[in-house]
């Protein structure tokens, strides 16, 4: 009998799609901000109106098809697709100016790549490649030619390089100082002028950013997710959080409309926690689902030290009192390292779509939405 339900946020409870618009607005901006790469082909601006920014998700990530196809290959962090998207383009590029700049230019591939490095790509773009152009489709292609998945993902620009430019190169990772820069680029569109300080330690590079915090949209009517998670506490069962959110990120719209007071605060688990663990365990990076600890860590509870959530032993005994909700493959592979029940729920990026995917591989449960978890419990 299941006693301890863990879910995600994104796809479960809140749209992803500013978190999508945010992760489209992030490459935009690297790809064609003058403190970045400059390109020419788009106007740049910090404050883009509506119509922009369904303009440019739609241009960057091919009418969705590119994040579907990272979706599908198990990547759950924004994080990651913005690393993911951008170097691939960061990699076209250095291959458009090999032939004018040779060795020059490829070794910026062989070590670290920060934004003095993207500087002198454009400038070097802006004299010997002034026509480049990006092609955003190009990266499903490329990336289909071979089976990486999860993290392996990230490695695999790699062999990219390798194909493209002739390089070897083992920079494209997690660890890497342009990771890093596209995280943090990524929180000063997500949480704005206001906000950003206190997540990454710096202000914004481009002021006029508003963020979108206060913008996001529930999957399911808030009053609607109030009355679930009432009776979901009522009936006794131990609710918890598993996200690629962090804290604040997860706090401040769940706290807005009323939803995260319901849940263990010891069980509220963030991408902010994740990272933590990485910096204690380098050598597991990278920890975001699908690998389980964000799950295991809300079903020990946060006051549990990292070295044993890391060192628990899974899949758990009692793993059919324990159900997780999510809405992507990578939840559910995360379930699966666990060896608890797992709920999707059809509100993620794919829509209903994605029920023929999870009867493939055996969900537990499929739900239209996240109100129908009482209609499967005791």
């Amino acid at each position: 009998m299941i006693k301890t339900i863990l879910f995600d946020v994104d796809g479960v409870m809140l749209s992803e799609e500013r978190y999508f618009d945010a992760s489209a607005l992030t490459v935009w901006e690297l790809l064609y901000s003058p403190q970045y790469l400059g390109l020419k082909g788009d106007s740049f601006t910090p404050a883009p109106a509506e119509s922009d920014i369904r303009r440019v998700r739609e241009q960057v990530f091919a009418k969705d098809e590119v994040l579907h196809f990272i979706k599908a290959r198990g990547i759950n962090s924004n994080w990651d697709m913005v690393f993911l998207t951008f170097s691939y383009q960061l990699i076209r590029l250095v291959e458009a100016l090999q032939d004018k700049l040779g060795e020059k230019v490829t070794g910026l591939l062989k070590g670290q790549v920060d934004r003095e490095q993207l500087v002198r790509l454009r400038e070097w773009g802006a004299s010997f490649a002034p026509d480049f152009a990006v092609d955003y489709a190009a990266f499903t292609a490329d990336f289909a030619k071979g089976s990486a998945q999860k993290a392996e993902m990230l490695l695999y620009l790699n062999q990219i390089a390798r194909e493209r430019c002739g390089v070897e190169t083992d920079m494209f990772s997690r660890n890497s100082d342009l990771w890093q820069l596209c995280q943090q680029t990524f929180q000063e569109w997500y949480l704005g002028d206001e906000r950003v300080a206190a997540s990454i330690g710096r202000e914004t590079m481009q002021p006029g950013k508003k963020g979108f915090l206060t913008d996001e949209i529930p999957i399911v009517p808030p009053a609607e997710m109030i009355e679930l998670f009432r009776t979901l506490k009522e009936k006794g069962y131990m609710l918890g959080i598993g996200t690629g959110r962090p804290t604040i990120e997860t706090h401040v719209p769940l706290s807005e409309i009323k939803v995260l007071e319901w849940f263990d605060p010891d069980r509220v688990v963030t991408a902010s926690h994740v990272l933590e663990a990485e910096e204690e365990y380098p050598e597991l990076a990278p920890m975001s689902k699908p690998h389980p600890f964000s799950y295991v860590k809300g079903l020990l509870g946060l006051s549990t030290p990292n070295s044993d959530v890391v060192n628990f032993s899974l899949p758990i005994a009692n793993g059919e009192e324990v159900l997780i909700v999510g809405d992507s493959p990578a939840d559910f592979l995360a379930a699966r390292s666990i060896g608890c029940k797992f709920a999707a729920t059809l509100t993620g990026l794919s829509g209903q779509e994605a029920r023929a995917k999870f009867e493939e591989v055996k969900a537990d449960y499929i739900l239209n939405d996240v109100r129908e978890i009482l209609s499967i419990l005791e």
